[in-house]
């Protein structure tokens, strides 16, 4: 069976990897699988397709169940943030732990009749932009990038860079392709061979960053309130207090994850308004190409057939600035957590309860089975 069908998993944390899971069990065991020749992935979208790919789901999802927010990223000690980052980027280790050495992974990659893409962010200290080699997106194929870069890949754009420091992929430095590519659908509407793309995307729903351990910290602080550099600190940590209380980012932390939240959401909308609108005008072009030769043989005389191949010929030629040159039909999900949102990037985050991650896993499986019997495929 011939495979021309990709996949497209947008990034989403913990929440967005077990939607995936459960969303591709559904599409693995659908009459569309075998057709399946591309998964391009972001973040935890990186991690599913890997895993897809490999047909290796039930490994992930008894990865996925046992996973706790510890064993994703770990708080540093506060006095290490300003080096280090916020946390500590546990998810590598736990990965060899669990489901084995990632480049042994990656290696058995090459050979599946699946290619993966995944998307990372490039924050090397370098030239970018519009003049520059990758404009800041990283991608890496398993077709053609080495075993040991790949892995790299998979890990670096499934780190939060938010939480955590970036990571050398080769020779470049590389973080959480969200910044740049969080949705990678444009890369599969480009790809020829592709008739069918089958897409996910997780809708993130963010809560307030709250300041209680601002208060804690200040509380604990003022058993000391006549050490004078004590005594600044308080006083910088009441403005912070106030700022938050008028909804404004309390403290630097606070502002990056505001502003991530801003380039994640915006490239995403961006990357499926630029297929919305591709769509849209290349089937509006295929109608005034038809009306234009309807119109040309009924009025064009003894030589309208001939002007007709003319303008067909044209039409033919014609160079647009479209992100492909015919119309790939999607069937296309998305999905929040809700209720059910586990999330990751707190200092003292709750644990991951069984129960909550079954139910992701099962919304992700259920929203594709809704889409599919709607279009009547099996």
């Amino acid at each position: 069976m011939e495979r021309d069908v990709a996949v497209v998993l947008s990034g989403g944390a913990v929440n967005g990897v077990l939607l995936e899971l459960g969303f591709l069990q559904r599409l693995r065991a659908s009459t569309l699988w075998p057709r399946v020749g591309w998964i391009y992935g972001t973040s935890a979208g990186a991690l599913s397709g890997t895993m897809a790919a490999l047909d290796r789901l039930d490994a992930l999802e008894r990865f996925m169940l046992e996973l706790q927010p510890d064993d994703v990223f770990r708080p540093h000690s506060l006095w290490r943030l300003p080096l280090l980052g916020s946390h500590d980027y546990r998810l590598p280790d736990t990965i060899a732990e669990r489901l084995g050495d990632i480049e042994q992974t990656a290696a058995e990659l090459a050979s599946s009749p699946i290619e993966v893409v995944v998307c990372a962010t490039d924050v090397s200290d370098d030239a970018h932009g519009p003049a520059g080699a990758h404009a800041y997106e990283l991608s890496y194929s398993s077709r053609s990038t080495p075993a040991a870069t790949m892995a790299e890949a998979i890990l670096a754009s499934a780190a939060v860079s938010a939480l955590v420091l970036p990571r050398p992929v080769a020779d470049r430095i590389a973080t959480d392709g969200a910044w740049v590519r969080n949705f990678p659908l444009g890369h599969a509407y480009r790809r020829s061979g592709v008739e069918l793309i089958v897409s996910f995307r997780y809708v993130p729903t963010y809560t307030r960053s709250g300041a209680d351990w601002i208060e804690r910290f200040r509380s604990r602080l003022e058993r000391f309130p006549r050490v004078p550099p004590v005594k600044a600190l308080i006083a910088e940590l009441r403005l912070a207090e106030a700022r938050a209380d008028r909804g404004e980012p309390a403290h630097w932390g606070d502002m990056i994850m505001r502003l991530m939240r801003v380039a994640v959401q915006q490239n995403t909308v961006v990357e499926e308004q630029v297929a919305r609108e591709t769509d849209k005008a290349l089937a509006e072009l295929e109608r005034l190409r038809e009306d234009v030769g309807t119109i040309i043989r009924q009025e064009g005389g003894r030589r309208g057939e001939r002007v007709a191949q003319a303008v067909e010929e044209r039409f033919a030629a014609a160079e647009f600035p479209f992100a492909g040159d015919r119309f790939v039909p999607r069937i296309a999900v998305q999905a929040s957590a809700g209720e059910l949102t586990l999330e990751t990037g707190l200092r003292r985050p709750q644990p991951w309860g069984e129960d909550e991650k079954r139910a992701l896993i099962a919304r992700g499986y259920a929203l594709l089975d809704d889409v599919l019997a709607e279009r009547a495929v099996a």
